[in-house]
C-alpha cells in the first residue's frame, strides 16, 4: 500500500547545480519523498537521453516530474531549420511523454500517481525567436489535460507548472547584458528555482488529490498587464 512506504519520485533534467530540477529534488526530499533523478548529463541516478535511449524500469515511480528540456534552440518561424524543430519536439514533448508512459502503468496498477510537467509561459504566450520551444511546451499542456482526463478515476493526477523567466543556471549563464535586460523588463523580477519547486510540491502532495488537469503559472507577475492610463502607476 502507498500509505505504508515513502513515495518514490522521479525528476528529469536534474543534473545542473542552480537549475530548476535540483530545486525540485531538494523540495520533494524535504517533503519526505525518495527521489531518483535522470539527465543526459552526469550526476544523476540515470544518465540517458529521454528522446532516444532505452528507459530503465519506472513502474515503481509514484511521482513523476517532467522537467528535462532543450531550452537553447533559437530561430523564428520563417527561418527555423527542421532538424532544430525536431530536436525540441523530440526532447521536450516526445521525450517527456516517453518517461510519463513508462511511469503510468505502475501508477494505474497501484491506483495512485502524481504527474507534474514543467511547461513554460512560452507555451501559452509564445516567445519570438523560439518557435520550436514554444510549440513543444504548448504540446505538453494538451498532453497533461488528456492524461488527467484518462486517469481521473484511478487516483492519478496530472498537472503543469508554467515558469516565467527563471534565475536558473541556464538563464544566468547568458551574457550579463541580456540577463539584466530581462530583469528590468519583469515587474516582479526573475523567478527563483525554489518558486517553481514549491508549485511542484503542491501538485505532488496529498493536499492536491482533487486537483488535476490544472496549470499554475509562476512568472512573478510578468503576464499581468501592469500598464496604467494615469501618469502614476497604479501598482506604485
Amino acid at each position: 500500500m502507498i500509505e505504508d512506504r515513502k513515495l518514490r519520485a522521479l525528476v528529469t533534467g536534474a543534473a545542473h547545480e542552480g537549475g530548476i530540477g535540483r530545486a525540485i529534488v531538494a523540495r520533494l526530499e524535504s517533503a519526505g519523498m525518495e527521489v531518483v533523478t535522470l539527465d543526459r548529463a552526469p550526476g544523476c541516478t540515470y544518465r540517458l537521453d529521454i528522446a532516444s535511449d532505452e528507459l530503465p524500469p519506472l513502474d515503481d515511480i509514484d511521482v513523476y516530474v517532467g522537467n528535462a528540456a532543450v531550452t537553447t534552440t533559437f530561430g523564428s518561424a520563417h527561418r527555423m531549420a527542421l532538424d532544430k524543430w525536431r530536436k525540441d519536439l523530440d526532447v521536450n514533448l516526445t521525450g517527456t511523454f516517453r518517461v510519463l508512459q513508462a511511469c503510468l502503468a505502475g501508477m494505474r496498477e497501484r491506483g495512485f500517481g502524481r504527474i507534474v510537467v514543467i511547461s513554460s509561459t512560452a507555451g501559452t504566450q509564445g516567445l519570438p525567436g523560439q518557435v520550436s520551444y514554444s510549440a513543444s511546451k504548448a504540446g505538453l499542456l494538451g498532453m497533461v489535460k488528456t492524461v488527467a482526463a484518462e486517469n481521473v478515476s484511478r487516483g492519478i493526477t496530472a498537472n503543469a507548472v508554467l515558469p516565467g523567466m527563471t534565475a536558473s543556471s541556464g538563464v544566468l549563464s547568458m551574457p550579463e547584458d541580456i540577463v539584466e535586460a530581462w530583469r528590468r523588463s519583469m515587474p516582479g523580477g526573475l523567478v527563483q528555482p525554489t518558486d517553481i519547486a514549491e508549485a511542484v510540491a503542491f501538485f505532488a502532495s496529498p493536499a492536491a488529490a482533487a486537483v488535476t488537469g490544472q496549470v499554475i503559472t509562476v512568472d512573478a507577475g510578468d503576464s499581468l498587464n501592469v500598464r496604467s492610463v494615469t501618469s502614476t502607476m497604479v501598482r506604485g
